[in-house]
C-alpha cells in the first residue's frame, strides 16, 4: 500500500530539544539557522525523541562549523550494524559567508557560538545556533530579578482584573 501524499505532520515540525541552560548562562545576540550533517541512525533516534544538547558548543575549523558534546543515543533495534557514538563530533551546514562572519566576531569580538535549539524544517533537522556573550554572576542576579517582577506584576494585575 502506498503512502497518501503530504507531510507526516507528527515528525515533521516542532522542536526536538531546546538548549535552555544558554540563556541562562550567555547573552544571545545573533541568531543563525544550521543544517545537519547526520547518519541514518541519528536520523531515526532523533525521531524517538533521544536528542539532547544541553552541553553542546559550536567551534570553527578550517573554515567549517562543527558541534561538539551533543549527545544523540542511539536506538538499540535501529543501529545493529553500526558502532554508533552517541557524542561524535557533527558538521553545521552555512553559507560560506555566514561562516565567515561568525569567525570574525569569535576571534575579534570573543563571542561563543551556542546551539539553542534543535528542530524539524519539513523532513531536514534544523540547529539554532547563536553568537553569546557570557553573563557575569550578577547579570545571572538581576535576569532573575526582572523574571520575579514580572510574575508579580501578572499576578497583581490578574487579582485586580478579576476583583474589577
Amino acid at each position: 500500500m502506498a503512502k497518501k501524499p503530504g507531510k507526516d505532520k507528527a515528525n515533521s515540525t516542532g522542536t526536538i530539544a531546546q538548549n535552555k541552560r544558554a540563556r541562562h548562562e550567555y547573552h544571545l545576540e545573533e541568531h543563525y539557522e544550521a543544517g545537519m550533517a547526520l547518519q541514518g541512525w541519528e536520523v531515526k533516534a532523533i525521531r524517538a525523541g533521544r536528542a539532547n544538547i544541553t552541553e553542546a558548543y559550536a567551534v570553527v575549523r578550517n573554515g567549517e562549523l562543527f558541534l561538539f558534546g551533543a549527545q544523540i543515543t542511539p536506538l538499540i533495534q535501529a543501529s545493529t550494524h553500526v558502532v554508533a557514538d552517541d557524542r561524535r563530533t557533527r558538521k553545521l551546514l552555512l553559507h560560506k559567508r555566514e561562516i565567515d562572519v561568525l569567525i570574525g566576531k569569535v576571534e575579534r569580538d570573543g563571542y561563543t557560538i551556542v546551539p539553542t535549539s534543535l528542530y524539524w524544517k519539513g523532513n531536514k533537522v534544523k540547529a539554532g545556533i547563536s553568537l553569546a556573550k557570557g553573563k557575569q554572576t550578577h547579570d545571572k542576579r538581576e535576569a532573575s530579578k526582572d523574571r520575579d517582577w514580572a510574575r508579580d506584576k501578572q499576578r497583581v494585575m490578574r487579582r485586580h482584573n478579576r476583583d474589577a
